[in-house]
């Protein structure tokens, strides 16, 4: 496929129109990034992923629909549009992709975090197939405190958060149970960085899947306030 196809999943006049909001850093959410009609195929195709926290894409096995999403999503296309939304240089930012499938509704989870100084741009796509609960959304936040937030992203299907890595971009969510699917797409300052990242989450995906360690895992205190 060339630099200049179309995409195939993905809604690029929906992805265009989204506003970039200022306040209180800069982000952009699009309602529908993918359009609703593609949304049993997809998620039948979507990974399954059985526990908490994040999964690097290399480690996960998934069917031809939803790869046609990740293809729309590193391509050099979507890459353009979000440098123009954001008046950025990114053909020197490497994309790195992770996964999240679930939430146990744990205390440490969902702590407010500002993202690693090697992430450059974060965006996030929902694609649970419904998250009807008020706790748990993504929320925009003007602080470390979750409770001081300008906006909440729910993680269903085809939404899409973007927003510039800085010192106060603070976000996070309110604990809650439940299939919370959603990927985060980041372009990041290295292929080290990349690397790293996909050898971390694949060691936790492994300690993940032993239920002694498991159990830890769940339940062992988060940095509180930290990057990552």
């Amino acid at each position: 496929m060339s630099n200049n196809a179309p995409f195939s999943m993905l809604d690029e006049a929906a992805i265009r129109a989204a506003e970039l909001r200022r306040d209180p850093y800069d982000y952009a959410f699009v309602e529908q990034a993918i359009d609703g009609r593609f949304k049993d195929e997809v998620l039948a195709d979507a990974p399954q992923i059985p526990h908490r926290g994040s999964y690097a894409l290399p480690s996960l096995r998934y069917g031809p629909k939803f790869a046609a999403c990740i293809h729309d999503l590193l391509s050099p296309r979507f890459r353009r549009i979000v440098e123009q939304k954001f008046d950025i240089d990114l053909s020197n930012r490497p994309p790195s992709i992770v996964m999240m499938g679930n939430t146990t509704g744990h205390y440490n989870e969902g702590y407010a975090h500002t993202d690693s100084k090697h992430k450059i741009i974060t965006v996030l796509l929902g694609f649970s197939g419904e998250w009807p609960h008020e706790r748990g959304r993504l929320r925009i936040l003007r602080s470390n405190n979750r409770d001081d937030y300008a906006f909440e992203f729910p993680p269903e299907f085809g939404k899409m958060l973007m927003f510039r890595v800085c010192d106060h971009s603070w976000h996070g969510f309110l604990p809650q149970k439940g299939r919370r699917m959603s990927l985060q797409l980041c372009y990041v300052d290295s292929e080290w960085y990349v690397r790293r990242e996909n050898l971390r989450h694949g060691l936790s995906a492994f300690a993940k899947s032993l239920p002694g360690v498991r159990q830890i895992i769940d339940w062992a205190p988060r940095s509180f306030g930290n990057k990552r």
